[in-house]
């Protein structure tokens, strides 16, 4: 459905004519009436008021000017009939956030943001909006990102010869290269032309170098005894790219490794002494990876959680006592993909299992089996056979490459469906004061 800019302005400063009306004496109140018919929903002039206030509270928030009352009219109640036609689709579907699933959106909205959830409720209530308010916005754009992931996500394909083409671009080339997060450490020459003065430099920065070599912390060391700018910083200069590295540490950054500082640099403003602190991306990025094993007891109708930390407590003394891991899994873990193979998941990285499960992985020695928790399928043990540095670089900028490429086509397609689905459904406009159009509606249909 298209309709024409000019009919569009018109309409939007009738409907903010009428959001309101004046009555004796100049007060004014709030008049609430259908806007829109969309397919088998409406839009009420309160619901465009109201996202019209939280909007405004918003962008004021933040400093951003205000466009003017028709145009920003207009826009939210454009915005307000795809979100409609959309909502309804979801509906059809079946699709729901609960409660719960809301309240931990809220959390993690709030943790994002610095905040408890009282201060986030606060801040909300310092725009002019209540949390019950904000709590339905943002139900409606969980179900909204819903409609949109299984509506437009399965248009989307991605090919190998993509990702080849974006790594070998020089976006690709700049989004994987390698950073540094490098250190400095100066060491001031008062008088260059004096060469006891020079002489003195050079020793106490050799100093602090054997100092750094044998273990001692870069940052305080800095803090301490340098003389750089960045010296209160804990001598830090921060995350740098390849082709921003500092000119004096250009040729050398690739060279070290990570913690170890370089070998003195001469400037004409002293003795200079460079440090990786850590790096990221690049083609070499060494990820600990972990052999492990385990076995799970999951709580059921008929064991309670209870009595499944009995049982794997009892397997884990069996373990310790001298029986076989590997057979035990196979006889008791209710893992039935790693039960086969002896309770093995082969080699894992981290962050690939749930929290609770990756935490003990990562804090457990070689060898060990560990004590029984809990995470949300049940009770585990598990024991790391070993461990392994692997290099995980052209995975993981493949990975990148595709999330960019993906994000890319989605927002595309996404675009292309919003237009469809808007031109495909039933718009009637019902704020209409011309009399002779009062009985028509609005076919937006090309």
């Amino acid at each position: 459905m298209l309709l024409k800019n000019t009919l569009f302005r018109w309409f939007a400063s009738a409907i903010l004519l009428t959001l309101t009306i004046s009555v004796a004496h100049g007060k004014v109140e709030p008049l609430d009436h259908v806007l829109v018919i969309v397919d088998d929903d409406i839009v009420m002039a309160s619901e465009l008021e109201g996202r019209i206030r939280t909007i405004t509270a918003r962008l004021k928030a933040q400093g951003t000017p205000l466009p003017p009352a028709h145009i920003m009219a207009e826009r939210v109640l454009d915005q307000l009939i795809l979100e409609s036609i959309q909502l309804q689709m979801a509906e059809r579907s079946g699709l729901r956030v609960d409660d719960n699933q809301l309240n931990e959106t809220m959390q993690n909205i709030a943790k994002r943001n610095g905040m408890t959830l009282d201060q986030f409720q606060e801040a909300i209530k310092s725009e002019g909006v209540t949390y019950r308010e904000a709590r339905e916005q943002i139900r409606r754009e969980l179900l909204l990102s819903r409609v949109q992931q299984r509506q437009v996500d399965r248009k989307v394909r991605v090919t190998e010869n993509e990702i080849k083409t974006f790594l070998e671009s020089s976006e690709g080339k700049n989004r994987t290269a390698t950073e540094y997060y490098l250190g400095h450490i100066l060491i001031t020459i008062t008088d260059p032309a004096n060469p006891l003065v020079v002489e003195d430099a050079r020793e106490r920065a050799e100093r602090i170098i054997a100092e750094l070599k044998e273990g001692a912390d870069f940052k305080q060391t800095a803090v301490a005894k340098s003389d750089g700018r960045n010296a209160l910083q804990g001598g830090v200069i921060g995350w740098r790219k390849e082709n921003e590295v500092p000119s004096i540490a250009a040729d050398i950054v690739q060279t070290l490794k990570v913690g170890e500082p370089s070998e003195l640099l001469r400037t004409s403003g002293g003795f200079h002494i460079i440090s990786v602190l850590d790096k990221r991306g690049g083609k070499e990025q060494l990820v600990k990876q972990f052999n492990v094993r385990h076995i799970l007891i999951k709580p059921s109708e008929v064991r309670t959680e209870r009595e499944s930390k009995e049982i794997i407590e009892q397997l884990r003394e069996r373990i310790v006592s001298g029986d076989d891991f590997a057979t035990i899994a196979k006889a008791h873990s209710e893992d039935p993909v790693s039960a086969i193979s002896g309770g093995s998941l082969d080699w894992v990285n981290p962050g690939e299992m749930v929290p609770a499960f990756d935490d003990i992985m990562q804090n457990s020695k070689v060898g060990e089996v560990s004590e029984p928790f809990l995470s949300d399928f049940g009770w585990h043990i598990l024991q790391v056979q070993d461990t392994r540095m692997e290099d995980l670089g052209n995975r993981i900028q493949a990975n990148q490459a595709r999330q960019v490429i993906h994000r890319r086509k989605y927002d595309e397609e996404l675009n292309l469906w919003l237009r469809e689905i808007r031109e495909e459904a039933y718009i009637e406009f019902k704020d209409r004061t011309d009399p002779e159009e009062a009985d028509e509606s609005e076919d937006l249909k090309n």
